[in-house]
């Protein structure tokens, strides 16, 4: 007989806005943004900024150009975090295998589960609601058989929702899904994609694996599983995170210095709410160069101490970025930080399966 897990990942709804909207009832119903304003870098926007088109990690004078009514408050990553506890500890009622991405959401699994509910849909929906009793928040979840697919299918009924993909439904589902809402497949991706006239799932599955292969490298082998729904990467209690890194692709080449100083300055905020987000620090700062010819420069930077925040990651990257080798038109720039503190001990955890008729 056929097994298969019953992976959960839930999601919190604009996790960041939500909290200041819930904390401060005056900001309700009212397009807000966390971080952002004119010099920084939108770190959560509320449903009600997001239909200004206002998203995270755009830059502030962009969200601000969209919507000029937008509310900006400062993050408050220590309220954040101790919301965040509480959510974990009701995961944790199910479920010891807890698979923490970020303070807002997780993959958990429930394929054997704490208090032997059959129906991980009902789990999911049991845990949403105790998070709204507990903390006055809404959260959204996927369930399905693998990390990928809930991942997917916990976008597709935001906010507030859940969608469920059973084991049979997970061919169509796939074939029909627009290439845009593949996890793992970013805007560069997929116009790379329509121009090869992939626009859904069912066009990736008529390339071959050689062709996805030569395409896209070792992510075209990804895609071409994950749209055929196997993803075999277990849910990881105890992942040890190496590096965090954000980047960007430009659509023109940046060619002068302060065009380039301006972008670093925007990943250098985009790294420090990641970092604050995961609650994570690093010694190690790398900046990447991909030139207009597609070679790449990169440099680190070591210290003895702890990176603090974005400003010292702006410094450090301007430092970094006057050790280049030469000057040609740049097509990507990327930080990262690395040599973390997150050297916990790496445990091994038992994945258990079950037949999947009984899977909803």
């Amino acid at each position: 007989m056929e097994v298969q897990r019953k992976i959960i990942h839930v999601d919190m709804d604009a996790f960041y806005a939500s909290v200041e909207q819930h904390d401060f009832p005056e900001l309700k119903g009212k397009p807000l943004a966390v971080g952002g304003g004119q010099f920084g870098v939108v770190a959560a926007a509320s449903y009600e900024a997001r239909k200004f088109g206002v998203r995270s990690a755009m830059p502030g004078r962009m969200a601000l150009e969209k919507c000029p009514h937008l509310i900006v408050v400062k993050p408050r990553f220590a309220r954040y975090k101790e919301i965040s506890q509480q959510i974990r500890k009701i995961f944790y009622e199910y479920t010891d295998l807890v698979e923490p991405l970020s303070l807002d959401e997780a993959y958990l699994d429930v394929t054997e589960n704490k208090k032997g509910i059959d129906s991980a849909n009902d789990i999911a929906r049991e845990i949403r609601e105790k998070i709204f009793i507990e903390t006055g928040l809404t959260a959204s979840a996927g369930i399905s058989v693998n990390k990928f697919l809930a991942k997917v299918a916990s976008d597709y009924n935001k906010p507030n929702g859940q969608k469920t993909i059973h084991p049979t439904q997970i061919l169509d589902f796939m074939e029909s899904l627009p290439i845009e809402k593949f996890f793992g497949i970013g805007k560069v991706t997929a116009n790379k994609m329509h121009e090869l006239h992939i626009f859904n799932g069912l066009d990736l599955k008529k390339k071959s694996l050689e062709e996805l292969h030569n395409l896209f490298g070792k992510s075209g082998i990804y895609y071409y599983n994950v749209v055929r729904g196997i993803h075999n990467s277990e849910v990881k209690p105890h992942h040890i995170q190496k590096s965090v890194a954000v980047e960007e692709t430009f659509w023109e080449n940046l060619l002068d210095e302060t065009a380039v100083f301006d972008q670093l300055e925007t990943l250098s905020t985009e790294l420090d709410a990641r970092l604050q987000k995961k609650e994570i620090k690093g010694k190690s700062l790398t900046l990447k160069i991909k030139y207009k010819d597609f070679s790449v420069f990169t440099r680190s930077r070591t210290q003895e101490t702890y990176y603090m925040n974005a400003e010292d990651f702006f410094g450090n990257a301007k430092k970094l970025w006057e050790l280049r080798p030469f000057d040609k038109p740049i097509r990507l720039l990327g930080l990262s930080l690395s040599n973390l503190n997150t050297n916990e001990k790496k445990q091994v955890s038992v994945q258990l399966k079950i037949p999947f008729e009984e899977f909803l």
